[in-house]
Order: structure tokens, then C-alpha cells, then sequence
């Protein structure tokens, strides 16, 4: 039996620690190809059960994991959760009973996240009107639960579905109501991401709300979201493209242009600054350049999740993880645009102004994009642009006209 590790994304994570606490009995770990297929396709579980949404855990294909092997799943701080049994690995990732070693510390209002077992107890033998939300409670809403309380004699308890960026606003917004109910409440956070499908949510809202002992449950209506105007939201700026292709002049010039007027936060990432400060020690193989575009994503989200504006320079040669640092910004709520400056090689090893493509035709530099690794070209750029014979301040003119098109500076 070999043994490995492997930290689940934040949704993986998330589903996790349901599975933990018990709030997702009956199931003890993560589905195997068949139960996930049989829930798609008919809501039940090759025994029966019902259950209207597959649980499942992906691994990449490099990892080593196979059938009869353990993996010790961390939070994103490194903390061993639990250790996964794997029975099977399938397309769709591993599957297998999972075994808790610890209760889990990575994310917000930790007192507030008790197990079922835990919030029955505290509640005691009262009927329980349960309220699944993921927003705030309109005065409407409280007097139907008040209503409702008083007609069933029963206590209230507010569960506030804490994932992702929202979580800590609705953990707030519970705390909020409770103390705006005649009777009081009790509150537990739980962690349930939510699904695209509308039905197939409130059937594992109704599912949770059982196992945290509702006699009655409500499903808050979700609040409409409606986002801020784009000049107050972040925004990634990523630019992509060969070596010497003008990436890092146009985007200082687009930097210099927006300290100049002044109207919005901006943090230029330059890929060669980052290397020798972020990523110091990385070498240019494939595994670290996806590292260290996702450092400069990590950062740049950063950045973008409290309204600033990032810039980022760096090569990229690679669709999926750009796909990555896309989702990263997106993820926290911000805007991203991607910009290939898609320079022909031949002029960008003219230019050659670093001496980089004649090492890597001498065979000095391993791996160099565009000579002895792939660049792949973007389909989903927001702004192309080639600088071969342009000047500079015409490069930076059309950015900034994209910024100032989509509203993202006045």
C-alpha cells in the first residue's frame, strides 16, 4: 500500500468536512464512477439511497494514487484533514472512504462550525425550524420565520451556507438576524457549495437541514447580487505572449498611464521582477513555470479581491494554466482580461534583447518557449495585438481603450 497527499480545491474542501461532520450521511467519503453516474442520471446511488448531487474528488493525472492506496488530504496551510482509502480511480478522480484526523482550521467563523451531532445536542428535544441562507434576511423573511416558530413551538436554528468569498458576509448577516428574532437563535455555519442546478440545491439545503436536526426547513430566498460598477471592481489585467514579444513594455506603459490619471489602485507583477523575489529558486521546468504563473495569479487575485488593479507580464505559454488565474480572479469576484501581444517569433528573436534565443538555439537554455517548448496561443484573448512596427504609445493606447470601453477606468 503506497501512501500520498494531495490538498482539494476549495469546493472539494468544502465537501470534505460534510462529509466529516456527518452532515452528509450516509455517504462516508467520495463517490466511485458508478454512484456518480447513477446520481447524473437517476438521483440514486447504486444502493438505493437517494442523493441528488455526486460528491466526487479529481486528482491530476501525474498524481500516483491507485486503488488499495491512502492519501492524506491537507487544507491549503498544509494541516492534515483526513486520510482518503482509495477503491477506485475512474475519470472522474478517486473514490473511497475518507477518516478524519483533525477538525478543520481554513476557513471563517470556526466556533460557528459544529457538527450535526454537536447542534442537536445544544438544541436539545425541541422540534427545530431550520433556515438554510446564503444572504441576508429581509424583514418578510424574518416574520415567517418568527410566525412559523411560534405555530410549531419549535426553536430556530440558522444555518448559514459559509463558502467561498461570501461566506464571512453571510455568517455576519445570520449573526445580524438572530438578533432581530423575538426568540433568539441558534447558529451554525456550514460549508455548502453551492450547484448550478437550482432543484438539485435545495434538495442538499433540505438534506443538511435534516442532519443538523430540522423538523421543518426553510430555504431563504438567495438575495440578488447585483455587482458593483466595473471602475469599483478588481480587475487582473494579464498580459501573454512570447519573450521579447513587447508584453512587459506595453504593460509598464499601460501602468504609467493609470498612475497618471490617478482614479484606480494598480500593482504592476513584471514576470522577470517576480522570478527573483516571489519565486527565487524555481527553475523553467514545466511544473515550475505553472508554479509561478500561479503565484503571480495568487497575488495579482489579491490584489483584485479588494478593488485594486492588477498587471501582469509574465510569459504564460500555457492555455490551462492561464485558464487558472482566470478562475483565481473571477473566484473573488473581480473582473479579468486577457491580452496577447502576439508578436511573431522571427521579430521577437530579432530583438533578442536579452541574448535569450541565441542561448536557447545553442542549446544553453533547456526548455525556452518557442524554440524547445510550445507556446500555446490563446482563443480566448480579450485583446490581440502584434508589435511589430508599432510604436509603444499606440500598444498602450488600444489597452487603455479596452479599460476605458468596458468602464473599468474613467
Amino acid at each position: 500500500m503506497a501512501t500520498s497527499e494531495w490538498t482539494p480545491d476549495a469546493r472539494e474542501l468544502a465537501d470534505l468536512e460534510l462529509l466529516l461532520s456527518g452532515a452528509f450521511h450516509p455517504l462516508t467519503g467520495f463517490l466511485g464512477e458508478a454512484d456518480a453516474h447513477s446520481v447524473l442520471d437517476h438521483g440514486t446511488l447504486t444502493d438505493g439511497t437517494r442523493w441528488p448531487d455526486p460528491v466526487l474528488l479529481a486528482l491530476p493525472d501525474d498524481h500516483p494514487a491507485a486503488a488499495g492506496d491512502q492519501v492524506t488530504l491537507r487544507d491549503p496551510e498544509g494541516a492534515a484533514l483526513a486520510v482518503l482509502t482509495v477503491t477506485e480511480r475512474g475519470p472522474h478522480g478517486v473514490a473511497g472512504p475518507v477518516e478524519g484526523l483533525g477538525a478543520p482550521e481554513h476557513g471563517p467563523f470556526a466556533r460557528l462550525r459544529r457538527t450535526p451531532a454537536e447542534t442537536r445536542k445544544e438544541l436539545g428535544d425541541r422540534d427545530v425550524l431550520a433556515i438554510t441562507m446564503r444572504g441576508p434576511l429581509d424583514d418578510p423573511v424574518l416574520a415567517e420565520i418568527t410566525a412559523t416558530a411560534s405555530e410549531l413551538d419549535a426553536a430556530v436554528l440558522l444555518l448559514p451556507l459559509a463558502y467561498g468569498e461570501g461566506g464571512p458576509a453571510v455568517v455576519r448577516a445570520a449573526l445580524s438576524a438572530r438578533d432581530r428574532l423575538p426568540g433568539g437563535a441558534a447558529i451554525t455555519a456550514v460549508p455548502l457549495a453551492p450547484r448550478e442546478d437550482t432543484a438539485i440545491d435545495l434538495e442538499l439545503r433540505e438534506h443538511v437541514a435534516e442532519a443538523y436536526g430540522a423538523s421543518e426547513h426553510l430555504a431563504a430566498p438567495d438575495p440578488i447580487s447585483i455587482p458593483g460598477p466595473p471602475h469599483r471592481r478588481g480587475l487582473v489585467v494579464f498580459f501573454t505572449g512570447l519573450s521579447g514579444s513587447g508584453k512587459s513594455t506595453i504593460a509598464r506603459g499601460l501602468h504609467d498611464v493609470l498612475l497618471e490619471r490617478g482614479t484606480r489602485t494598480v500593482t504592476y507583477l513584471d514576470g522577470d521582477v517576480v522570478r527573483r523575489l516571489l519565486s527565487a529558486g524555481l527553475t523553467f521546468s514545466k511544473a515550475d513555470r505553472d508554479l509561478n504563473i500561479r503565484r503571480i495569479g495568487f497575488v495579482a487575485a489579491e490584489v483584485a479581491r479588494h478593488g485594486g488593479l492588477a498587471i501582469c507580464a509574465p510569459i504564460a505559454p500555457y492555455a490551462a494554466t492561464r485558464a487558472e488565474v482566470r478562475e483565481m480572479a473571477e473566484a473573488v469576484g473581480a473582473d479579468f482580461l486577457l491580452i496577447h501581444v502576439s508578436t511573431p517569433l522571427a521579430e521577437c528573436e530579432r530583438r533578442d534583447r536579452k541574448g535569450l534565443y541565441a542561448k536557447a538555439r545553442a542549446g544553453l537554455i533547456p526548455e525556452f518557449t518557442g524554440i524547445s517548448d510550445p507556446y500555446e496561443e490563446p482563443d480566448d484573448a480579450d485583446l490581440v495585438i502584434d508589435t511589430t512596427g508599432i510604436p509603444v504609445e499606440r500598444a498602450v493606447a488600444r489597452v487603455t481603450d479596452l479599460l476605458t470601453s468596458g468602464r473599468w477606468i474613467r
